[in-house]
């Protein structure tokens, strides 16, 4: 006997983004924190391929991109980051793509739906078209079948080498249930059906290169196509983000050390069972024996929800009628095809989601744009695209992202709202109110960036000297008069001064005689967004953008204290801060709303107003849409889709494993309750280290962790902008050095039960 601790054995449920991130967290600690002599199993449980996942999957319309720019986008630390683990700074999506720039036809670097991409997924199912209604002529039929591995099938990969499928034929993944025969699109798609039986790579299989490698033969053209040519300041497709996160993934396979294996396991998992002192078993659809393991960690990122009470009502008028109604669906799984040619639609949220479905309904059939004199665009129609009528409660646009750089030196930030501010409130013993006692504090950081950017790279628009201006801003209250004072003194342009509660609800007190002078109106608003966000002259927009980005880093903490009442919990952190929040930051690139003005002017949108109202009208079978915008207007349609994403819902979540759980009492919901009143999140409810809150065990569970978007931590986003010092990456690494440390003191680990499949050979 040689004396050596058996293995650990740690299960990922999840493989994109944010599993991604764990695993390059692990990887980046395990020096430290691991011993070379033992092993560590770690398995990773998606149906999806690891890195992308099932956001990110390659396989979706290359009309959509991203809401950011290339150098905006990465998944490594840097000196920005306040972790105690090792930073390992790595390439943004645009370094990362700079390696294709005159690489040669043969000879691609790694990524996804290129060479070396761990297995190419399937098709992202899609309803059957209601009976009655055939897709219009030219809608793209669902892809064939991507050559995924057999569900179920389990590749193990060593450090140092990236995986491959099997070289046999697959079939395509099942699609979800057709909707159901009366209404069109009535009702929501079920939950993807299970995999089948699970098949072990078969012994012998050839060596996978790694992340840096050389690569087969094979690629995707047009994503390759696009990296070479992609530049730091170009939003890019998805499809080339999933090519990024490939690599990503495959980098942190290569970082680990040899004692750390990992296998992906293309299955759902469905339940955990295990007692909190023991040994827990990750249960999978479609197999007898569930994988047993030390810790378990939920990693599954931004997830469907079945349709809460309004909308089944809706669909149930949509059944009755004949009608098409779409309850919030993440766009790339939307089955648009029963929508006809020239249909009114009322499309009810305005942010991105509707500009995914605005692409996919226009481009995606064939329209096309046309450019002008002066840039401006045309809208040529294929004659196949129905009119949208748009409105949300703002009823306008998301505002552009700028597509410039800081033309000043980067503002130092945290100044007003960082963890000394944090602490100071904390302090206080009292209850917080965000807006009254929060706010003021993220409006004045927000304020900093923007002027610190104004005066450092506008001066000329400045009448004080910026250490002047400063020595006065430090001491005054955001909403206070002499602030007021000091900013009108300092900049004599009305349109170089930070007004929030513009920007916020440009339509507020406004109001229309007719449609045509709105649709006016708000095209005259949006020329003038996306003409100052492509503009350096404004760069102070970006200041604040980023100080934006700062406070969103800090509330977490906040948030996690539990001392903001159940109200400004309910109603300004998950209400009115995060719309604000995307309203800002979240909005699409500029050459969209450019498209978006000559959809209006085609006629193809419409424009429906603020504080939309939506209803149904039982005589004439129509769904209405109304506002104060257009007093007395009131729009008919025989279709309705919300566009927007579903709201988190551990009772209604479409996740077979979270939903199994809920049910058992294993895990619940966050809430947040003070007398006056109580705050049912949706959220699951985690400890500040990630652990899982089990009411059975009284409260967190010492062998269950959950991150990301569906969790109370909220912090959502998997991926960053360089040097911000992003709150998952925070998380990320806390998380992975806990567990680590957990696993190495953990005696024997269990032996891999037979559905555990066998590591490929190098």
């Amino acid at each position: 006997m040689n004396g050596r601790p058996g293995a650990a054995v740690l299960v990922v449920v999840g493989a994109g983004p944010r599993a991604t991130g764990l695993l390059e967290r692990i990887a980046a600690n395990a020096p430290e924190l691991w011993r070379a002599d033992r092993e560590l199993r770690i398995h990773l449980v998606d149906p999806h391929p690891p890195g992308p996942g099932r956001i990110w999957r390659h396989r979706q319309s290359p009309l959509l991109r991203m809401n950011s720019m290339a150098e905006d986008v990465t998944l490594f630390t840097d000196a920005s980051s306040t972790i105690e683990g090792p930073v390992r700074p790595g390439p943004s999506l645009a370094e990362w793509a700079a390696r294709f720039h005159g690489a040669g036809a043969d000879d691609p670097p790694h990524s996804p739906g290129l060479p070396g991409s761990p297995a190419r997924e399937a098709p992202s199912p899609r309803p059957a078209v209601p009976p009655g209604r055939t897709p219009p002529p030219g809608t793209p039929a669902a892809p064939a079948d991507g050559g995924e591995p057999r569900p179920g099938s389990t590749p193990s990969y060593r450090p140092g080498t990236t995986p491959r499928p099997p070289s046999s034929p697959h079939p395509p993944s099942s699609p979800r249930p057709p909707s159901p025969p009366a209404g069109r699109g009535a009702a929501p798609p079920g939950p993807p059906a299970s995999p089948g039986p699970g098949r072990v790579p078969p012994p012998g299989s050839q060596a996978v290169p790694g992340p840096d490698g050389p690569p087969p033969p094979s690629a995707d053209p047009d994503v390759l196509a696009e990296l070479r040519a992609l530049r730091g300041t170009d939003f890019p497709t998805r499809r080339a983000q999933s090519a990024y996160l490939d690599w990503v993934f495959r980098r942190a396979l290569a970082d680990l050390p040899p004692s750390i294996t990992v296998t992906w396991h293309r299955a759902t998992a469905t339940a955990v069972t295990g007692p909190a002192d023991g040994p827990q078993h990750v249960h999978l659809a479609g197999r007898a024996t569930p994988l047993t393991a030390d810790l378990v960690v939920l990693a599954q990122g931004h997830l469907g929800a079945a349709p809460d009470a309004v909308h089944r009502g809706r669909a149930a008028f949509a059944r009755r009628h004949g009608r098409f109604h779409l309850p919030p669906e993440f766009s790339a799984d939307a089955d648009l095809s029963a929508l006809r040619p020239g249909e009114d639609v009322i499309v009810r949220g305005f942010g991105l989601a509707f500009v995914d479905l605005m692409a996919l309904l226009t481009e995606g059939r064939g329209g096309t744009y046309r450019t002008g004199p002066g840039g401006v665009l045309t809208y040529l129609p294929s004659g196949r695209e129905p009119v949208l009528h748009v409105g949300s409660r703002r009823g306008v646009p998301y505002h552009a992202k700028t597509g410039y750089r800081l033309q000043g030196p980067r503002p130092p930030l945290p100044r007003y709202f960082g963890p000394a501010a944090i602490g100071a409130l904390l302090a206080g013993g009292r209850p917080l109110d965000l807006r009254r006692d929060v706010w003021p504090l993220m409006a004045k950081e927000i304020g900093f960036g923007h002027y610190h950017e104004l005066f450092h790279a506008h001066p000329g628009r400045t009448a004080l000297p910026w250490p002047e201006f400063l020595a006065a801003y430090d001491h005054l209250d955001w909403h206070s008069p002499a602030m007021a004072g000091l900013v009108g003194a300092a900049v004599p342009g009305p349109a170089d001064r930070l007004d929030l509660a513009s920007l916020d609800r440009p339509l507020d007190g406004l109001s229309f005689p007719a449609p045509e002078d709105f649709q006016d109106h708000l095209r005259d608003h949006i020329t003038r967004d996306v003409t100052r966000r492509e503009n350096p002259e404004f760069s102070a927009d970006l200041g604040a953008f980023l100080a934006l980005l700062s406070v969103y880093g800090q509330l977490p903490r906040l948030a996690a204290a539990g001392r903001l009442t159940a109200r400004s919990a309910a109603d300004d952190l998950d209400g009115w801060w995060h719309g604000f929040f995307s309203f800002l930051a979240s909005g699409p690139p500029g050459f969209r709303l450019r498209q978006l003005l000559a959809l209006s002017r085609a006629g193809t949108v419409r424009f429906a107003g603020a504080s939309l109202q939506v209803g149904t009208d039982e005589a004439t079978g129509t769904f209405t849409a109304s506002s104060p915008t257009v007093p007395g207007h009131t729009t008919h349609a025989t279709a309705l889709i919300e566009a927007h994403l579903p709201r988190p819902s551990l009772s209604r979540t479409e996740d077979p494993l979270l939903r199994s759980l809920y049910r058992a009492g294993a895990l619940t919901e966050e809430v947040i309750a003070d007398p006056t009143r109580t705050h049912h999140s949706g959220l699951l409810a985690v400890s500040p280290g990630g652990h899982v809150i089990d009411p059975a065990a009284g409260g967190p569970h010492p062998r269950r962790l959950a991150l990301g978007a569906p969790t109370s931590s909220r912090a959502l986003a998997a991926f960053a902008r360089p040097h911000t010092d992003a709150p998952a990456f925070r998380q990320n690494d806390a998380v992975a050095r806990a567990l680590l440390r957990t696993l190495g003191t953990a005696g024997a680990g269990p032996a891999p039960s037979p559905a555990d499949g066998r590591p490929l050979q190098v």
